[in-house]
């Protein structure tokens, strides 16, 4: 209970970071971008506010960033598309706005995104299909626009789940994925 003391900051060679579940309030502190060594960092399920900070686009030796069930806001840094080691990233049931940063395809390596429960606005960014081992999407919040066909390129893609505002018709070119066991669009 209560903020995170920017102090934790300091630690140069935490590795692991596991702070989910405990009603922290208050931002993620921007002091965490100098944990360079931090291969897992789990904030979610507190109640953590302020936006993400762009300085944990530094963190390039994470492989897991789950900051979903929280009260944060702003957009989603683009900086987080410099974290290429990054496996996991869970931002969803947040007050996020904005369109999701093309830069997120640059996640070579990652195979779960989720970005449900959010306040996501625009297009889905086709650079999305570079994610080539990508095993789970979620998106939610208020997407617009077509599903774009680059998507059907996600051979390892095994749950999907899109969101509200879509338009246009569900892709001829989804139905090659043969890995695919759960859709829904909403």
């Amino acid at each position: 209970m209560g903020p995170i003391p920017r102090e934790l900051g300091s630690l140069a060679g935490l590795r692991r970071l596991l702070l989910h579940h405990n009603q922290l309030t208050g931002p993620i502190p921007p002091e965490f971008g100098s944990l360079t060594n931090l291969e897992i960092l789990l904030l979610h399920d507190n109640q953590l506010t302020g936006s993400i900070p762009p300085e944990l686009g530094s963190l390039t030796n994470l492989e897991r960033l789950w900051l979903g069930d929280n009260q944060l806001t702003g957009s989603i840094p683009p900086e987080l598309g410099n974290l290429t080691n990054l496996t996991d990233l869970a931002l969803y049931e947040n007050n996020l706005t904005g369109p999701i940063p093309a830069e997120l395809g640059n996640l070579a390596v990652l195979e779960t995104l989720w970005l449900w429960g959010t306040q996501l606005t625009g297009p889905i960014p086709p650079e999305l299909a570079n994610l080539a081992v990508l095993k789970r999407l979620w998106l939610g919040g208020n997407l617009t626009g077509p599903i774009p066909p680059e998507l059907g390129g996600l051979a390892n893609l095994e749950r999907l789940s899109l969101g509200y505002q879509l338009t246009g018709s569900l892709l001829p070119e989804l139905c090659i994925l043969t890995d695919l066991k759960y859709v829904w669009v909403g």
